[in-house]
This record gives C-alpha cells, sequence and structure tokens, in this order.
C-alpha cells in the first residue's frame, strides 16, 4: 500500500508542538490535527539513547490517546494515524536534551565548536482504527567547524536554542555557515526523518 498523501482517505494527528515538525509533515504533503502529549520526560530514563527517544515516543502517544476517543476510531471507516516523536543529541557519550537554562545552552554550543555531534530521533506511528503500533529511530552525525562565541552568544539571546534537543538547530541561519559535514538527513536532525516516517505511515495502514 502507497504511504497516505493529502487526498488519501486517511486522517493524520501529529502529537507534537514542534513548529519544525509541523512545516516537514506538511511539506511531505500531508494534512493533519496536532495534539499535545505534555508529559514528565525528565520521569523517563534509558541508559541509550535509541532507547531514551522510543520510550518517550511511546509514552506520548500513550497519554494523547487517554484523551481521544480511541473507540470512535476503531468504528471510522477511515483510519486515523497518530504520530509522536522526540529527540536527543548526543556528545561524547552522554544524552542531551533541552538545555534547562542559558548558561547549559552555552556550554552545549561551546562542546560543538570544533568537534562532532550527532542527533537521535525516534518515530512512533499508531493505526487508531486497527491499533498497530511501530517505533523505530534515525541517527544522524554532524560535524562542526569552530563556532565563534558571538554567534553563541546571539543563538542564546535569541532563544531558540533554548526549546531544542541540545540547543541544536543546524538550519539557524547563524548556524549552518558552521556546519561542516552531515551525515543524514536535515529533516532527521530537524526532529522528524521523512524516510522513516513514511515507512512506519505505510507499514501501519498495510494491516
Amino acid at each position: 500500500m502507497e504511504a497516505p498523501t493529502a487526498n488519501s482517505p486517511v486522517k493524520i494527528i501529529l502529537g507534537s508542538s514542534s513548529i519544525a515538525r509541523r512545516d516537514i509533515l506538511a511539506k511531505m504533503g500531508y494534512e493533519f490535527t496536532v495534539a499535545s502529549a505534555d508529559i514528565d520526560e525528565k520521569s523517563i530514563r534509558k541508559e541509550q539513547p535509541e532507547e531514551l527517544v522510543m520510550a518517550l515516543a511511546e509514552a506520548k502517544a500513550e497519554a494523547i490517546l487517554q484523551r481521544l476517543p480511541v473507540h470512535d476510531y476503531k468504528k471510522d471507516a477511515v483510519p486515523t494515524l497518530l504520530i509522536t516523536c522526540d529527540q536527543v543529541v548526543v556528545y561524547e557519550g552522554a544524552i542531551r536534551e533541552k538545555p534547562s537554562n542559558e548558561e547549559e545552552a552555552r556550554q552545549f554550543l561551546k562542546g560543538y565548536s570544533g568537534s562532532h555531534a550527532a542527533t537521535v530521533s525516534s518515530v512512533l506511528v499508531t493505526n487508531l482504527k486497527t491499533g498497530f503500533r511501530k517505533v523505530d529511530f534515525d541517527r544522524v552525525e554532524i560535524y562542526f567547524r569552530e563556532i565563534h562565541d558571538e554567534v553563541i552568544e546571539k543563538l542564546i539571546e535569541e532563544g531558540h536554542v533554548l526549546r531544542v534537543a541540545g540547543g541544536l538547530i543546524i538550519e539557524h541561519h547563524l548556524v549552518l555557515p558552521y556546519v561542516k559535514k552531515v551525515v543524514g538527513t536535515t529533516d532527521s536532525v530537524m526532529g522528524l526523518p521523512k524516510a522513516l516516517t513514511e515507512r512506519l505511515m505505510k507499514e501501519a495502514l498495510a494491516l
């Protein structure tokens, strides 16, 4: 079965408040509604980043499902797919989530300067009609040139880096000139790997 498009007989709920994820899914050609999980992410801990992001995507799905009329979706002629996601940055083996304050964001960004980091992103697709659920992850390696201190200060003053995993926004116009190499896709770094999302959606509709 082909993955759904904006004209396909399928409904999509994006379980994320991320503007970047909304933009990516819209540019992929899908129409969707948005739901936010609002979970305590710090209460879920795993040693491996891949396990952590997948566990968080599962927890977000569960939180959203508790607020949805799931029984109605099962009777609906048109299937509804719930997409939940999570992401962390891995730097020198340590897992980084959203910076807790400006000083931590500054520390994160200075660490990337002349070095490298990785993003680990998860996608979970749940078919609310059939109950099918599948989760997987994607990893991208990012190599940086030396980032000037004044650029770091501008990023912190602007504030966006405080709201993303690891304070990392490679598509930002201030950061882009300092990105030496990306092994993977930019959409994955932004929080919603397109290829993985397409595959899981296709699998969720195949049963």
